[in-house]
């Protein structure tokens, strides 16, 4: 680990803010806000919901501004290529051994670059991003991983940091010490970071990464809670979501549907994912973290990932009328 990393973590963990008091300490911050929260409840996407169309900063920007989402999840491969990361160029032919060795010198490129590149891309996005009127709450990169380095993982918070972003986002590891390794650059970058589930999610798996770092935080998939079945109802999510409301940075929402009807994703309204109790437990609480649109059904005919997204975005306004 670079030595800086390792001075800003020291420094961090001597303070005040260091332990489970933090969360309360922000939404504390937050009280002045609190009747404007009330009113309403921050809605957002991830840029993943757009996947079907063209993809760079520009093109999401604007599909964000066309449905009229005005807050996103960023996912990172376009915003490195935005701010000028080696690009990985898949060769048309190729043996799979040849494969290996173009995709092992770009991952050693990309760490390079991570590790020297300068924050004034991610600066100039942030602003063009805020021009429009979208805000990003939450940088998701390929940086978060095992395989990368601790340089790495500092710099996807640094990014997230000038992006705007509270918390970068990452799957929920299989192993402990590795959400113990990123809570602990969390810490020393002051950046939360959201782990999200799919169909593994129970009341109690992100409980050890929860106990590791105050920095450690929920990025809840309310949809694949409800697709994994078993002891995950539709009672058992509000209750969780109220349980853990202060270690929830971002949530994401889906309408799927039980296992016993198929565990598919559908049209919101038409699945067993409690959407609207969700959104309405979310505004009469009071609570600061975003919904996170995710467009995961498949989208009809005639439609495109814009509409269909302005549809999830005008049922939750409904939901909150």
């Amino acid at each position: 680990m670079k030595p800086e990393i390792n001075s800003r973590r020291e420094f961090i963990m001597k303070s005040a803010l260091a332990g489970s008091g933090l969360f309360l300490s922000r939404k504390i911050l937050a009280m002045g806000r609190r009747h404007d929260i009330l009113a309403d409840v921050k809605i957002g996407a991830i840029t993943y919901s757009f996947r079907s169309m063209p993809g760079s900063v520009e093109q999401t920007l604007k599909y964000c501004v066309d449905s009229g989402i005005r807050a996103i999840e960023l996912m990172g491969d376009a915003v490195e290529v935005y701010a000028g990361a080696p690009e990985w160029q898949k060769p048309p032919k190729e043996t799979k051994r040849f494969f290996k060795k173009i995709r092992s010198e770009h991952r050693t490129a990309m760490q390079a670059w991570r590790e020297s590149v300068g924050m004034e891309k991610f600066a100039d996005l942030k602003a063009m991003y805020n021009r429009a009127g979208v805000s990003i709450y939450a940088f998701k990169p390929d940086a978060l991983n095992p395989k990368n380095s601790d340089g790495e993982i500092d710099y996807a918070m640094r990014v997230a940091r000038t992006l705007g972003a509270g918390s970068v986002t990452v799957e929920l590891p299989k192993d402990p010490k590795h959400s113990k390794r990123l809570g602990d650059i969390a810490l020393a970058n002051n950046m939360y970071v959201g782990y999200h589930a799919h169909t593994q999610a129970t009341d109690t798996a992100w409980d050890e990464a929860l106990a590791q770092s105050p920095y450690n935080s929920m990025n809840l998939d309310c949809g694949h809670y409800i697709a994994a079945g078993g002891k995950n109802t539709k009672e058992s999510l509000l209750a969780l979501i109220a349980a853990k409301s202060d270690r929830i940075t971002s949530m994401h929402l889906k309408d799927r549907t039980t296992p016993e009807h198929g565990a598919g994703n559908m049209p919101w309204g038409q699945g067993d994912t409690p959407i609207k109790e969700i959104l309405q437990l979310m505004k009469r609480k009071g609570y600061t973290f975003p919904g996170t649109i995710e467009l995961e059904y498949d989208i009809p005919e005639g439609s495109d990932a814009v509409k269909e997204v302005a549809k999830c975005l005008a049922y939750a306004n409904s939901a909150l009328a």
